[in-house]
């Protein structure tokens, strides 16, 4: 996700958008309290043939192996993962900032009719306010990575301050779903020598993107979907958004070229466990 001087103003306008339901679809220490948030809306994605889920498509990435049991401190990497290492077609779809009432459920929809898994990079305080959003995820296959608490910008924070907003986020995602994240990304993609150690203490590998939408700015469906259609390739990494704003485009673009990928030869699938 890229930089954005209006961060108070992005939260302020998410909260409000999810509390009055707004929006084009009408869809590890202490915790702090949040209102009520309105349940998920029905997801209504357009009318398509449903898919038997393909168990091709859901194996997660050769190679990685089962799922470690416990967070484990890994090493400190100096950079974070861009893309990952398969020796076939795969790629792997990332959203950021959810999960959100409005707009998660409909992409949780589109893969479900698709068969295939994604990672869901989310947001303590997101959590809190839609634990059955994070179950439904989980459930599905997907994998949960933290993005922290608020969505601060690391870099200017203090080691303990960073330290809190993540391992809350790690907290709130272990006590929901009963096992802790082990994939970790730095909003803004802000990353510095703390965040990599705090992430790896957590058992946490840092992941990046090797395909930014730039959804996040609303550059228009068809924008996005150029975007991930340029960029398709082997190992590729998309990042795209659930939440964070009005992420009506983003939804509409991945029923588009989510079927376009598969089509093509491409399998959409997740890494099964830390590493790259």
């Amino acid at each position: 996700m890229k930089p954005d001087k209006n961060n108070q103003g992005r939260r302020a306008l998410l909260r409000g958008a999810a509390l009055l339901g707004l929006g084009a679809f009408a869809g590890c220490t202490g915790r702090a309290a949040a209102p009520g948030r309105p349940a998920a809306p029905a997801a209504g994605p357009r009318a398509a043939k449903a898919m038997r889920p393909s168990l091709y498509r859901l194996q997660p990435l050769a190679g990685y192996g089962p799922p470690l049991a416990a967070p484990t401190r890994l090493p400190v990497r100096r950079a974070p993962i861009l893309r990952m290492d398969t020796p076939d077609a795969s790629m792997v779809l990332t959203f950021d900032d959810g999960p959100d009432p409005l707009y998660t459920p409909h992409i949780l929809q589109t893969l479900r009719e698709h068969g295939v898994r994604a990672m869901f990079f989310v947001c303590g305080e997101q959590v809190e306010w839609n634990k059955d959003l994070l179950r439904e995820m989980a459930d599905d296959g997907h994998v949960v990575g933290n993005h922290t608490w608020t969505h601060p910008l690391l870099t200017s924070m203090s080691r303990s301050a960073m330290r809190s907003e993540i391992a809350r986020t790690c907290e709130i995602i272990d006590d929901t779903i009963g096992e802790p994240p082990t994939w970790f990304r730095a909003p803004y993609g802000a990353w510095n020598r703390n965040a990599f150690r705090i992430g790896a203490e957590l058992g946490m590998e840092p992941l990046a993107w090797t395909v930014d939408t730039n959804d996040w700015a609303e550059p228009g469906t068809r924008s996005i979907v150029r975007t991930v259609r340029a960029g398709a390739a082997p190992g590729v990494v998309v990042l795209s958004h659930d939440a964070g704003g009005n992420r009506s485009q983003s939804v509409a673009a991945l029923r588009t070229y989510l079927p376009e990928l598969l089509d093509s030869g491409y399998r959409v699938t997740v890494p099964r466990r830390r590493g790259a």
